[in-house]
């Protein structure tokens, strides 16, 4: 008979002490960059020149650069914009929600999720700027501003002004949560710097912090709030960037199912790039004691969760256009499955509903190389399911007469490869030159429950 062990695996391995933690976080940034480092920044700074050239011509030309038309008047730009505010909800998910719940396993991992939070949600505030064409002629006018404009104001009943305010109050309580969680860190490093600059430069960023029992206490107090205030903006920004497609008549979009199934499928991607992310750092960055197989496994379950739930609502739009009897909607899911984009449909359906029920196998689970394959393809798969939604709802409406097809031109991957080069660059300096694992709680893991152990080297 086998026995099962119910004892939870250590979340801290390499019998680490806190000032072994200190010395491995620390190192990282007050020493050179590595090799592997060095590689990933030439590659992303290639990638973001690339993107930058298509960027200028566009500013330069005007959108009619893209490959837009008459009837297809959202495409890559507006795909790329809902992914990476999909990529941008798990970080505050992890940092806050598993905070109110107590989780400790999130404390190795929530630094990073932090961080790719605030640069995925400026790489989405990019695409409606570029949507604007020649956007200092005219970003203002999202903005409610009744002394310039008079009686003029902004339209509050379309959904688009909504994601104004959902994604800058969202973006603003991250980065606020993200640097009050970095300060204790940036006094450690301040305390340990060598030179003059570097002295001042993480004392100006930490604040004047003392390490007291008061300032301790404060500090726990504001985390608690920040999360509480963060975890409601969770599940609004996407319901409220589902709200541009669903408020509106086209058939595909105009479907009550959206607000929930957008929220899961953010959670979705935004783990799997997480894990892209974490499993990087993990070796590039020598975090293997820190960022655990443990930590893999769990993240893994929610990915296998949250993919279960989007294929769920997959099959229910389904089953809805069918119970409808709503000709142009039944059509609408015909044409996505074996209409001419029916090889994007069936990537969809391929990477976000099959792929993740791998992880239900142990081993697959909890390896390093299926984890980081299937994480890219979990995010592929996304990308094309906000594809699907928008450009196969468009292109064959109402009317057969207006129908047309869209075909992406340099400029419309143009502009994808500039945000992720800019993702990437942004993440790389995050890694480099600020304490990429929170060392002050994964101090308290080790403090509280002893949870490490030694490993062969």
């Amino acid at each position: 008979m086998e026995v099962v062990s119910t004892v939870r695996p250590p979340l801290v391995t390499g019998g680490k002490t806190a000032s072994d933690v200190t010395n491995d976080i620390c190192r990282q940034v007050e020493g050179k960059p590595s090799k592997s480092w060095l590689m990933g920044m030439a590659i992303s700074l290639t990638v973001l020149a690339i993107g930058l050239y298509a960027t200028i011509v566009l500013l330069w030309e005007g959108i009619g650069v893209w490959g837009l038309n008459k009837t297809v008047g959202w495409a890559w730009d507006i795909t790329n914009f809902v992914w990476w505010v999909g990529i941008g909800h798990a970080g505050t998910l992890i940092s806050a929600i598993l905070l109110l719940f107590r989780q400790k396993w999130r404390m190795s991992i929530n630094r990073a999720a932090e961080a790719m939070t605030i640069f995925a949600v400026i790489c989405a505030m990019m695409f409606p700027g570029f949507h604007m064409g020649r956007l200092w002629l005219g970003f203002y006018w999202a903005l409610p501003l009744p002394n310039t404009f008079g009686s003029l104001w902004v339209n509050f009943n379309s959904p688009l002004l909504w994601d104004v305010f959902a994604i800058s109050t969202y973006f603003t309580v991250s980065a606020v949560f993200w640097y009050i969680g970095l300060i204790p860190d940036f006094a450690t490093i301040r305390d340990r710097a060598r030179n003059k600059i570097s002295k001042l430069i993480y004392g100006a960023l930490s604040f004047g912090w003392d390490g007291a029992a008061k300032t301790w206490s404060r500090y726990e107090s504001v985390a608690l709030i920040l999360a509480g205030l963060a975890t409601p903006l969770v599940l609004s920004v996407h319901t409220i960037v589902s709200f541009d497609f669903a408020t509106s008549v086209i058939p595909g979009w105009h479907t009550t199912i959206f607000p929930p199934y957008f929220v899961a499928g953010a959670i979705f991607s935004g783990f799997a790039m997480v894990m892209t992310l974490m499993l990087v750092a993990r070796h590039v960055m020598n975090l293997k004691d820190y960022i655990t197989i443990y930590h893999i496994e769990l993240m893994n379950i929610i990915i296998i969760i949250t993919g279960s739930i989007v294929g769920v609502a997959y099959l229910t739009e389904l089953f809805i256009s069918w119970y409808s009897g709503v000709p142009a909607e039944q059509y609408a899911f015909l044409n996505r499955a074996t209409g001419p984009y029916w090889w994007a449909y069936w990537i969809m359906m391929t990477c976000n509903v099959i792929s993740p029920q791998l992880f239900w196998i142990r081993k697959i689970r909890t390896s390093i190389v299926a984890s980081f394959i299937l994480s890219i393809v979990v995010n592929i798969g996304m990308w094309f399911e906000r594809f699907v939604i928008i450009v196969t709802s468009l292109h064959r409406d109402y009317l057969p007469s207006s129908w047309a097809m869209f075909y992406p031109t340099f400029y419309d991957v143009g502009e994808y490869l500039f945000s992720l080069g800019f993702f990437f660059t942004s993440f790389l300096l995050f890694a480099k030159f600020f304490p990429v694992v929170n060392m002050a709680e994964v101090k308290s893991i080790i403090k509280s429950t002893g949870s490490t152990i030694k490993t062969s080297k």
